[in-house]
C-alpha cells in the first residue's frame, strides 16, 4: 500500500465535497477509498441498457456519500459485487 499511495493524496469521500470546492483536484493526483452502504437494482436506460448505482460512503461521516453510476464493461463486471465491499 505504502508504494501505491507513494506521492499521492488521500481525501475521504466525506470531504470530497469541501475539497472540489477549495482545491483544483485535476492537477493532484489522489485517491479516495469507499465502501458500497448501498446498492440500487439494476436499472434500464432508454437504449435499453443496463446499468447500476452504488451509494460510497468512508464510515466516518454516515450523511456523506457519493453516487457511482456503473455502465457497460463496468456494469457487467462489478453489478454482483456485495454491499460492504470497500
Amino acid at each position: 500500500m505504502d508504494r501505491k499511495m507513494a506521492n499521492r493524496k488521500l481525501i475521504r469521500l466525506s470531504q470530497l465535497k469541501s475539497k472540489l470546492a477549495a482545491e483544483n483536484l485535476e492537477e493532484i493526483d489522489w485517491v479516495t477509498f469507499g465502501v458500497i452502504v448501498k446498492k440500487i437494482t439494476p436499472q434500464s436506460a432508454n437504449n435499453g441498457r443496463t446499468f447500476s448505482i452504488w451509494r460510497l460512503n468512508d464510515l466516518r461521516d454516515l450523511g456523506q456519500y457519493v453516487s457511482l453510476f456503473l455502465f457497460g464493461d463496468v456494469h457487467k463486471e462489478h453489478w454482483k459485487t456485495d454491499q460492504g465491499t470497500v
